[in-house]
């Protein structure tokens, strides 16, 4: 399924989707970089540049914020001065024009030509390494610079050490603070070529002998080419030794053989990619389809070595672990659908991600915010891992310990920090006490409800009651007279002006939205929110208003505020259930037109594809469960709520040898509305469908017609927190 996959989608706009070769969840992300010039810039590319700085091992996609970038490559000929430069001055640092044309990109794979030096470059990785070739024309100048010191976005290095150890081998690491305040990565390289010469500067000056410690090292292997010749490089990274980077270049890359590397990256895409295998009407839509669930394995990304030795948050190194460990968990972000996905697709990797979060818990004392190369950086607001790893307990996935689980997630979410010590003594964040309290305190609420149904099925009553109940203090922060979820200063209080527009990036009551934005963010109760509104006649009117409303955000909005219907915010994840709800009130007619709509508009195949940050996965995740038909609104109760497929057919591999397969029938770009379904032969009413039956394996079938059928309409057939 690779020739599907277009990497270009999200690399222009806001997208900052990663560019570059990479295997599904590995460690390594090599691919360009070009020089940071702005937001857009976050995964080291942007589609609008045209100068390329070097090759780094390690990169981010779909953030809002950048880092990374680290141990960069750049082939180079003639004399060139290593440090950094200006974009506009990239003549007097290390950078080179390339276009467009010249560039070749599909899963595990990248290559372009370096005007500046007649240089062709090609990319290719394993899950620990990278792998590097390069043409060089003839010339008795012809080098390859090693950087320490670039990184992207806020990243700069602290102490960085190279070492040539042979006349083909350099080793070395590069320690940085960024995003993620404390960052080593180790690496080692292997020339196919002998260096006829190495030297090794900080910037300011050569310094003697052929190793250096250094904030800003720079290391410059010398040859003489002749016309055509190639040089290959291996790179292998880790984040605990040197020795480690040499024993995962071992395990990985012990050859040469630069076509079967890029054969087993193929292999290793195609081999996830597989695990859905779609039809569609066009190949547009499968491209859009299968780009956006290759975005998903970008990452959580591996963060250990191949004897399963680690970094952890506690900065020691844990040796032979028992369990896989990764890093990158954009969990605000992909609580909501990735990680529902991953349980689905990947569940022995998603027991990991779990395994890995109970790990950072043990060494920091509480669960993960934001978690970056073994450092937490608190981005974001809510305890999302909790909803994770509730998830993935109440799903039963094996290989987790339960009875340490719930205690990390008890104990995390009976923390004083991060405004919790309101949530348990006023049942919600005072307003002038924390900025964001009121998506803190929603995202709170989610998190609650979630530990409350593990507590409810290992019949721990006392903590169901009292978790269940702080799940429902998102009423709390909701406003009968003007109908929105606002900051509340005291008991009697509303924090006053209300503009439920107006939106101050991270600087108001809001996370990267607005009250219309926020008001629908109660996924695990939303029959307590259609109560709030009096009933289902005002809930869907007020739900049908977002979606046309009009107004000013006023000049300080969040830039993820974007891929706009109405008010709805499709760019940013606390709008990604909202569609769904309509199923709540038996209208599932109308999230078919919703769900539709964004497909066809927000979503395409081109470089700007995507209407805000791919976000580690999350925009994608949307859009491979919703191309299905279906989408965890909830996303720790294991029900998927459908909508309106757009794909044909879908066969999905869910393990021990069984398959869900959708037949979907009459489907057309008129026929988005549900008729009827059978699941298994036998007539299937209702308008959601549960975890253990797609796991079950089985058969669905999907009528589609041209115009809204009662399917799914009757209140028991309708979709529930608690099912």
């Amino acid at each position: 399924m690779t020739q599907y996959v277009n990497p270009y989608i999200g690399t222009a706009g806001h997208g900052h989707a990663f560019l570059g070769a990479n295997v599904p969840f590995g460690l390594v992300q090599l691919g360009p970089n070009n020089y940071t010039r702005g937001w857009d810039w976050c995964s080291g590319y942007h589609y609008s540049d045209s100068i390329v700085t070097g090759f780094g091992h390690m990169h981010l996609s779909g953030t809002g914020i950048g880092d990374l970038g680290d141990i960069s490559l750049m082939p180079a000929i003639g004399q060139v001065t290593t440090k950094q430069s200006a974009p506009e001055q990239y003549l007097s640092g290390l950078g080179s024009l390339y276009h467009h044309a010249t560039e070749k990109v599909r899963p595990g794979y990248y290559a372009v030509h370096l005007d500046r030096y007649n240089v062709n470059v090609e990319l290719t990785a394993t899950q620990r390494c990278g792998f590097h070739k390069y043409t060089f024309p003839a010339s008795s100048d012809a080098k390859v610079v090693i950087n320490l010191e670039s990184g992207i976005g806020w990243d700069n290095p602290m102490e960085t050490y190279i070492t040539s150890e042979t006349d083909s081998t350099i080793s070395g690491y590069r320690f940085s603070k960024g995003w993620a305040n404390d960052q080593r990565i180790y690496f080692h390289a292997t020339f196919s070529k002998p260096f006829k010469n190495f030297i090794v500067s900080d910037t300011t000056a050569l310094k003697p002998g052929r190793t250096l410690k250094a904030r800003r090292a720079y290391g410059v292997a010398s040859f003489s080419t002749k016309a055509n010749e190639v040089i290959m490089v291996k790179v292998a990274i880790s984040p605990v030794s040197i020795e480690n980077a040499k024993a995962n270049m071992k395990a990985e890359l012990a050859g040469w053989n630069f076509k079967q590397t890029i054969s087993k990256a193929d292999e290793a895409w195609n081999r996830e990619l597989n695990k859905v295998v779609i039809k569609a009407d066009d190949a547009t839509r499968m491209r859009t389809f299968y780009t956006a669930l290759y975005h998903t394995m970008i990452a959580p990304s591996l963060f250990c070595d191949v004897n399963k030795d680690y970094r952890g948050a506690d900065k020691n190194t844990h040796k032979n672990a028992t369990f896989t460990n990764y890093t990158t968990f954009s969990l605000w972000d992909t609580y909501r659908a990735a990680h529902p996905l991953f349980t689905i697709l990947q569940p022995e990797r998603s027991a990991d991600f779990v395994n890995t979060m109970l790990a950072i818990y043990q060494q920091q004392g509480e669960l993960p915010v934001w978690h970056l190369m073994g450092n937490e950086t608190y981005c974001m607001v809510g305890c999302p891992a909790v909803t994770v790893i509730a998830d993935a307990y109440l799903k039963g996935l094996k290989g987790i310990d339960k009875k340490l689980a719930y205690e990390a997630m008890k104990k995390t979410m009976m923390q004083d920090g991060r405004g919790l010590k309101y949530v348990k003594q006023y049942g919600y964040i005072p307003a002038d006490s924390t900025v964001e309290s009121v998506a803190m305190g929603l995202e709170y609420a989610i998190a609650d409800w979630s530990l409350g149904q593990v507590a409810k099925r290992e019949a721990f009553t006392e903590d169901y009651n009292y978790f269940d109940k702080r799940g429902k203090y998102y009423r709390n922060y909701f406003d009968a007279q003007t109908g929105f979820a606002r900051g509340r200063v005291n008991d009697n209080t509303w924090r006053t002006p209300f503009n439920p527009f107006s939106s101050i990036h991270r600087q108001n009551d809001y996370t990267e939205g607005n009250g219309w934005q926020y008001t629908w963010l109660v996924p695990q109760n939303v029959e307590g929110l259609i109560g709030l509104y009096g009933g289902e006649k005002a809930f869907t009117k007020k739900l049908d208003s977002l979606f046309i409303a009009k107004g000013d955000l006023g000049a300080e909005a969040s830039p993820d505020i974007s891929g706009l219907i109405g008010q709805y915010a499709h760019g940013n994840e606390p709008s990604h259930h909202i569609t769904y709800m309509y199923a709540y009130v038996g209208q599932p007619w109308k999230t078919a037109d919703k769900v539709r709509e964004i497909m066809n508009t927000l979503y395409a195949d081109k470089f700007d594809g995507l209407c805000g940050n791919e976000d580690v996965g999350q925009m994608s995740a949307w859009y491979v469960f919703s191309a299905m038909g279906f989408y965890p609104v909830n996303p720790s109760n294991g029900c998927f709520v459908f909508g309106s497929p757009v794909i044909n057919n879908a066969t999905i591999s869910v393990g021990n040898n069984k398959t869900f397969t959708l037949n979907v029938i009459n489907n057309s770009s008129a026929n988005r509305y549900i008729q009827r379904m059978t699941l298994n032969g036998k007539t299937y009413s209702k308008s959601y469908i549960q975890y253990k039956d797609i796991m079950n394996g089985g058969k669905l079938v999907i009528e589609m017609g041209a115009k809204p059928s009662s399917w799914g309409t009757a209140p028991a057939d309708r979709p529930r927190s608690e099912m």
